[in-house]
């Protein structure tokens, strides 16, 4: 059997007045997952209990059929592994993201997308100025990096009730009551000060303003953790999978369950990613292992942008470019299964991650149709196939037979 995710990232949305009542999936032109819902099952799913945060942290793990109630212990560990970055019992892992701050108002979660070669030189300034002694400032892609705190260097002050706002959930809204909070907040909060006075006149950002771009104001700690310990996915659910995508959390789970990692040329993370190329290389995988997951980031990007019609068209290229090739090539293989599912909502409306059911298709080999015959959110509320605890649709996934 082989087995094909795909996880449109953020796609779950609300109905839209501009879409005349629809939702971006129901007004999105998918013939491709169309005819697998047509063919197989449609249903919800909540990869984000309420009591832990709404992101892509909680939710793909869920969805990669992990409980996240007892699995999550923060987002950054899991970027770090990404980076193979081994963490002791007693380091910690934390989101390091450049942002742009003015006005007290997050103007943008990414620095105005900011180059990963201009911050690495960022970074390598905060290292020299407020590093050393247990503390490491790690680049990563774009705006998205890593602080790790080595604690038997520098005995760390945290505990798992440290707290901090995202900042892709911040988009122009105030910032004054979103700093990091609980115990040991003050040491994280006097950091990010620390880099608005280091990054104020930092030739990267001079240059920047002269190009007309956004400066780097300060760097924004959150997503702290320690390392986690997932079962290796072969051993709790049998496929050897493989993993395809733009960003480090996912490349980070997939190192976690000791998945392959697979990385595309022109695969960005963003909606100008090169979506025919992470089909092709999803197509060729097949030969190779026994489960291929496609991650794209697009659709929530366009979402933290309020950028409707973005994510419409993001929606779109996934279908054409990633869903019809991949579900055309697995027919070659004999008996299959794929499965489509976002890993949490992302609202237009506000810009940001939400808890709440997610549309789910599983098609494929054993399972028999359920009379949808098109993939949306509101056939999956009221579809009578609900995952309230995520997780358990990959082992239905897996093995169940209808």
């Amino acid at each position: 059997m082989k087995y094909a995710i795909i996880i449109p990232d953020g796609a779950a949305d609300e109905p839209q007045d501009e879409l005349d009542g629809k939702t971006p999936i129901e007004a999105a032109n998918t013939p491709a997952m169309d005819a697998l819902a047509s063919s197989g099952v449609v249903a919800r799913a909540c990869h984000t209990p309420k009591s832990l945060p709404a992101g892509s942290e909680v939710g793909n793990m869920s969805l990669l059929g992990y409980d996240p109630l007892e699995n999550f212990t923060g987002r950054a560990p899991i970027e770090a592994a990404a980076q193979g970055i081994e963490l002791a019992e007693d380091d910690w892992a934390i989101r390091c993201n450049l942002v742009t701050v003015q006005d007290q108002t997050m103007k943008d979660f990414t620095a105005d997308h900011i180059s990963t070669e201009e911050a690495t030189e960022l970074l390598a300034t905060a290292q020299a100025e407020l590093g050393g002694n247990g503390l490491e400032f790690v680049p990563g892609v774009s705006y998205r990096n890593l602080l790790i705190w080595r604690g038997a260097e520098r005995p760390a002050p945290f505990t798992m009730d440290m707290r901090a706002t995202p900042p892709h959930d911040l988009t122009d809204k105030s910032v004054l009551d979103d700093f990091p909070r609980g115990p040991g907040s003050d040491v994280l909060n006097e950091l990010m000060t620390e880099t608005v006075k280091l990054f104020a006149d930092h030739p990267v950002n001079k240059k920047r303003i002269a190009a007309g771009k956004l400066p780097a104001t300060n760097v924004w700690l959150w997503g702290i953790g320690k390392a986690p310990k997932l079962a290796p996915f072969k051993e709790a659910y049998g496929p050897q999978g493989a993993m395809i995508t733009a960003v480090d959390l996912l490349r980070g789970l997939a190192s976690l369950v000791g998945w392959k990692r697979i990385e595309v040329p022109g695969a960005t993370g963003y909606t100008d990613t090169d979506y025919a190329a992470k089909g092709r290389y999803a197509m060729d995988a097949l030969d190779d292992v026994d489960l291929i997951c496609v991650h794209v980031e697009a659709p929530d990007e366009a979402s933290h942008e309020g950028d409707c019609a973005a994510k419409v068209k993001a929606i779109e290229e996934i279908d054409t470019h990633v869903v019809g090739p991949l579900a055309e090539a697995l027919k070659s293989y004999g008996d299959h299964r794929v499965l489509i599912s976002p890993d949490h909502p992302t609202f237009l409306s506000t810009k940001t991650h939400t808890h709440g059911n997610v549309p789910v298709i599983i098609a494929g080999t054993g399972i028999d149709p359920d009379g949808f015959d098109s993939y949306g959110d509101t056939n999956a509320a009221n579809s009578d196939l609900a995952f309230d605890a995520g997780w358990q649709a990959m082992r239905w996934f897996i093995s169940s037979q209808k």
